[in-house]
């Protein structure tokens, strides 16, 4: 449960706000009331020996840890039940992706003075005794404070080497495009690992695209392309240092991060004999209007600003703000379009140039086709790290029906790590035709058991979990997996299928549950008038709540999918004949569509990652015999609409559902003949299992979450 705002925990840091939340718990900015400070609180719900021991594990080793680049840990303490909790400093001011997406692509200055500031960091926790691995630098976990200080934060992944042994006290996790391929499980991590991952978050910030992925790369399904391709004003000397630490062989990178940041500061003549504490502008003050030609260049502590490097304009991030020119460069910005444009008729080998220049750019913003791959066009910002939060390593050995099916490649797949066997009590709830008319069932993963929920004459589906894990919503009548659901309703019933109760008692047809993470509310669908809109039930006062009606042109919404935060609601949207992913506040407003796929596509099943950072649905083409494919698109990249296809095996992949600690998919799937099953595997993609065999079809797979 998220803590609110004003709550005092261990009688000293009262909570001022929640800065993220993943599986595991929440990280928060507090005030330190006995010292008048603020602090950020990390949190750990999962207090069984294991996670403790693996918690005070990571807050002596962070505790012990003193060095200018990284944040001090302060204090460490258990709240009863409740969880364990981690004290250390609070770092103001922007990440570096927040920084490129203020300032575009960063100047090569900028670049070196942060690159050495993360290698001595690295340098630092690589030779303590035992070392300490990061292994998830990317560049939302480094810091610029208001005085141009750089941090590297967030130790949720590190590692402890110890000899031979390794001891994580996160959880083994890949950002995609950040990670090197051995992170993948296809060898043993290092500090070259660190080096991999800081040239990669270097290279982006130069570019402003998302490398090529270390997997991908090291199966050579894809190239990492030529830093000077992505961004020419790079100087020759500093692509090939930052494409150096990124090699796929560990052996071929350089082999200490004092090695790379040597590289690094020589490749420049301005920044070949700095040494000591590298810091670089701070951001603007909150609320001040940025310009990028005002902006004072990176620079050493005790050194003069100089002026900055002109802000390159990139794909991926926001450019910066434009202050308005005098009237006099607007005369000779018309004078140079006129001789461009002579330029243009009258010369072709003038053409041909501008032409091949902007032919990447081009293809970037096409819509992938049904055979594409992911790694041509990356994702418009930092991906999200779908990761397992948990830290305790439990062999998965699931024992009805999981036979592999159409598993990745070797070094696709994943040890799995989760909380438990299935990723928390291991049981999912799921539909089923095996009797003739659909029902619920209950199956538990690790003892192959299949217990039916329901055995009504109308049939049943859609089962949704309530937060609490001990009671399902449910659609009835439902005569087939199509069903479209006019004269249906929604009831509840105890997981193990008793007291089925009516919760809706408007007529029209009512479907699609999805219980808020509160537990409080219920959104689902209704027909009303001839049209399907969103509702929200009140459990506590069964107040019946219409959201606001979309414009004409939405003639159906389906699928409503609540934020794990409870603020946010995705769904989809029928609009122009075809399927869109839209999302608005749980208040009905400020609706917006996140992914836009183009008239040939169809966007349907939204579901939330347990972050909240990432959206994965389901989409296929418009064409007969086409399959649905799983796509994913970060909660901050909507406005861009730009979504990326995950080759996750054969098709089709359907009603996606997250297992409670995030290391998991559930997914309806089908086999060699066509069967509609249901299938798991890791959010990677490997360890692809069939959970079900039955002739009849398996649907609608929903995973219960961890009970109290």
């Amino acid at each position: 449960m998220t803590l609110e705002r004003g709550t005092l925990l261990h009688k000293r840091y009262r909570i001022v706000e929640i800065l993220g939340q993943g599986g595991m718990g929440s990280v928060y900015r507090a005030v330190d009331e006995n010292l008048g400070v603020d602090v950020a609180l990390k949190e750990n719900l999962f207090t069984t020996d294991e996670y403790a021991r693996q918690f005070r594990l990571e807050a002596v080793i962070l505790a012990n840890l003193r060095h200018a680049n990284l944040p001090r840990v302060s204090d460490h303490f258990v709240v009863g039940d409740q969880g364990q909790y981690l004290v250390m400093d609070y770092i103001e001011g922007e990440d570096l992706r927040q920084r490129m997406e203020r300032l575009g692509n960063l100047s090569e200055e900028d670049v070196i003075l942060i690159g050495a500031a993360m290698c001595d960091a690295l340098a630092y926790l690589h030779t303590r005794k035992p070392s300490i691995l990061h292994r998830d630098l990317k560049p939302g976990n480094v810091k610029i404070t208001p005085e141009g200080h750089i941090f590297l934060v967030d130790f949720g992944l590190a590692k402890v080497v110890q000899g031979s042994q390794a001891t994580t006290t996160g959880a083994r996790a890949m950002t995609p495009g950040y990670s090197p391929p051995e992170q993948y499980g296809t060898a043993r991590t290092d500090p070259r690992t660190d080096v991999y991952s800081l040239g990669a978050t270097l290279y982006a910030s130069l570019c402003g695209v998302i490398p090529e992925d270390g997997l991908a790369r090291a199966m050579d399904n894809a190239q990492l392309t030529p830093l000077r391709k992505r961004n020419p004003k790079i100087t020759r000397r500093l692509a090939q240092v930052i494409e150096k630490s990124m090699a796929v062989d560990p052996a071929e990178r350089y082999q200490t991060a004092e090695e790379f940041k040597k590289a690094l500061l020589g490749s420049k003549s301005k920044t070949q004999r700095l040494s000591g504490d590298y810091m670089v502008a701070p951001p603007p003050p909150p609320g001040e209007e940025d310009a990028s030609a005002e902006n004072p260049a990176p620079k050493q502590r005790g050194s003069q600003p100089a002026p900055a490097a002109e802000a390159l304009e990139a794909a991926v991030f926001k450019p910066p703000k434009k202050k308005r020119r005098s009237s006099g460069c607007g005369i000779w910005l018309f004078l140079l379009l006129i001789a461009l444009a002579a330029a243009w008729f009258l010369l072709p080998e003038v053409r041909a140039r501008v032409e091949t220049y902007l032919a990447p750019a081009a293809t970037a913003a096409v819509q992938p086709s049904a055979t594409s791959s992911p790694t041509k066009n990356p994702p418009t910002s930092e991906p999200a790290t779908l990761t397992a939060t948990a830290m305790a390593t439990v062999t998965l050995t699931p024992a009805f029906t999981a036979t592999p099916f159409d598993t990745p490649e070797p070094t696709q797949i994943i040890p799995p790590s989760p909380t438990a066997q299935g990723g928390g009590n291991g049981q999912f709830a799921f539909s089923s035709t095996r009797t003739g008319v659909p029902q619920i069932y209950l199956a538990d993963i690790a003892s192959g058991e299949k217990t039916p929920l329901t055995n009504l004459e109308a049939g049943a589906c859609q089962p949704a979990w309530s937060p609490d894990g001990t009671r399902i919503a449910f659609t009835s009548p439902c005569l087939r997996r199509d069903d479209t659901f006019k004269n249906s309703s929604i009831y509840v019933m105890n997981a193990d299928g008793s007291d089925i109760q009516p919760l809706v008692s408007e007529t029209g047809g009512n479907f699609d549950p999805a219980w808020s993470p509160d537990g409080n509310r219920l959104a689902f669908v209704g027909f009303r008038n001839g049209r399907s809109q969103l509702f929200l039930y009140d459990f506590a006062s069964g107040a019946l709540t219409p959201l606001p009606n979309f414009s004409s042109d939405v003639v159906e919404v389906r699928y409503p999918a609540w934020s794990p935060f409870g603020n946010q609601i995705a769904f989809t949207a029928r609009r122009f004949s075809v399927y869109q992913i839209w999302v608005m506040a749980d208040n009905g407003q400020g609706q917006q569509q996140v992914a836009r796929s183009g008239q040939e596509y169809w966007d349907v099943h939204p579901a939330w990652s347990p972050d909240g950072e990432t959206l994965l649905f389901s989409q296929r083409r418009i064409n007969i015999g086409s399959k649905y494919y799983l796509m994913t698109i970060r909660y901050t990249d909507r406005q861009s609409g730009l979504a990326t296809r995950l080759n996750y095996g054969s098709p089709p992949i359907e009603f996606v559902s997250f297992s409670p600690d995030g290391f998991w998919l559930i997914f309806e799937g089908q086999d060699e003949a066509g069967n509609t099953d249901i299938f798991m595997m890791t959010v990677n993609g490997g360890n692809r299992l069939r959970l079900t065999d039955d002739p009849g079809a398996d649907f609608s797979p929903a995973w219960r979450p961890i009970i109290p």
